[in-house]
């Protein structure tokens, strides 16, 4: 065995930076929408993301939250984001009256200024049932639009996860699938950062 001491292996792009602040922000109605945001939760955190999970009812208001790569997830209704009048209709399908308070198309609303999400990462995904698998129009793309709007960078395209029927469940391996796209989010969302550093600097 050589006494030659040997060199350390260069660090990894990861240890490089700190960990990316990542905020999940979902709406649902049946329960479908939270279990696949709870796995977009744990496949970000899989890759290092410190990840805070939470019902948009209880989220911080958008110009007070800290993080850098932001997930929004909410159920299809109308072939968008939920309106007030759509989750009563959820309501009267048996939805609990509290869930309708508010959803993820309002959050979004309360956002300030472009200038405010500059340098912020984001995703979105939504829920449907499988029968309008390939709606052209759902909440994840109406979610994208309006982050793009507001200044966010878009790191993934919008992504459905589908469900049987309105109030679930959800289709097998579902769950698998948001894990596996979550960690496919936290990738791109770091190397949009790691690049967005390397121009500043």
């Amino acid at each position: 065995m050589s006494s030659q001491a040997q060199p350390d292996p260069p660090p990894s792009d990861q240890a490089q930076a700190p960990a990316l602040r990542a905020l999940v922000v979902y709406e649902s109605m049946f329960g479908s929408t939270q279990d696949v945001a709870a796995a977009v939760a744990d496949g970000l955190r899989a890759e290092g993301l410190v990840t805070q999970l939470v019902d948009v009812r209880h989220a911080p208001a958008p110009r007070d939250a800290q993080f850098d790569l932001l997930v929004v997830g909410a159920p299809t209704h109308a072939f968008s984001l939920s309106r007030p009048s759509t989750r009563q209709d959820a309501v009267r399908q048996g939805a609990a009256p509290e869930l309708a308070s508010t959803g993820v198309r309002e959050w979004i609303g309360e956002m300030g200024s472009r200038e405010e999400s500059r340098g912020r990462a984001a995703a979105a995904f939504d829920t449907r049932v499988t029968k309008v698998r390939s709606l052209p129009k759902a909440a994840s793309t109406r979610a994208s639009h309006l982050l793009a709007r507001r200044g966010y960078h878009l790191v993934s395209r919008p992504t459905p996860f589908l469900v049987h029927d309105v109030k679930g469940p959800l289709v097998a391996g579902e769950l698998e699938h948001a894990v596996t796209w979550a960690r496919e989010v936290a990738v791109a969302a770091r190397r949009w950062h790691a690049e967005n550093r390397t121009a500043a600097g």
